[in-house]
């Protein structure tokens, strides 16, 4: 484990491990003086309150955590379902891409239950780990200049849902009604590091 200063009151964090990102988070969250935990693809930030903690003692926790039998998968209740219809401007392309039917295609997309592993590129996007590596396919050479809220994409190895209509190139299977962002809920976004998701086709 790599852990660098970020700032007089941060610590940039990267596991040899990348899935133990999410389980360090739950770690470091609780350390005395840590504020904010922030989870990337395979990066952790941790931002403390220097008249607290310091980044050695942010270390020390983390390393206590890697050295358990394993650090443990934060605990999540219930697992969110996300409707979809699978009818994607990308979905009859992918198919011949990954050697599959449409039908085939939606079936193995809506199989496994996701993890979101962290959030980012704009408020409520949420990037979902667990696709089969089949369906690890890029990005589009050229970005759409907009995507339609509550596209249901994959790109390399993840798949998410575009909480507002933005520019993108992830591959669009489908769509969702679901709202993903709202700043009347509270929190306004629905998916959070370590939700569990599944999608249902309709």
């Amino acid at each position: 484990m790599i852990v660098r200063p970020y700032g007089d009151a941060a610590v940039l964090v990267e596991p040899r491990d990348p899935t133990a990102v999410l389980a360090l988070r739950e770690a470091a969250a609780a350390v005395a003086g840590v504020l904010e935990v922030v989870p990337a693809a395979r990066t952790l930030l941790v931002r403390f309150d220097p008249g607290v903690a310091t980044g050695t003692t942010v270390r020390a926790a983390l390393e206590s955590a890697l050295t358990a039998a394993r650090p443990r998968r934060p605990e999540v209740p219930g697992t969110i379902e996300l409707p979809v219809r699978y009818d994607g401007a990308d979905l009859d392309a992918l198919a011949d891409e990954v050697g599959c039917s449409v039908a085939a295609l939606i079936e193995r997309h809506a199989a496994p239950e996701y993890t979101v592993a962290f959030c980012g590129f704009s408020p409520g996007f949420a990037y979902l780990t667990g696709l089969e590596p089949a369906l690890h396919v890029p990005r589009l050479a050229s970005p759409r200049t907009s995507v339609p809220a509550g596209s249901v994409a994959i790109a390399s190895e993840f798949t998410g849902v575009y909480p507002r209509s933005s520019p993108g190139g992830w591959r669009l299977l489908g769509r969702t009604d679901t709202v993903l962002w709202d700043l009347r809920r509270t929190p306004p976004a629905l998916l959070a590091p370590a939700t569990r998701v599944r999608f249902r086709p309709r």
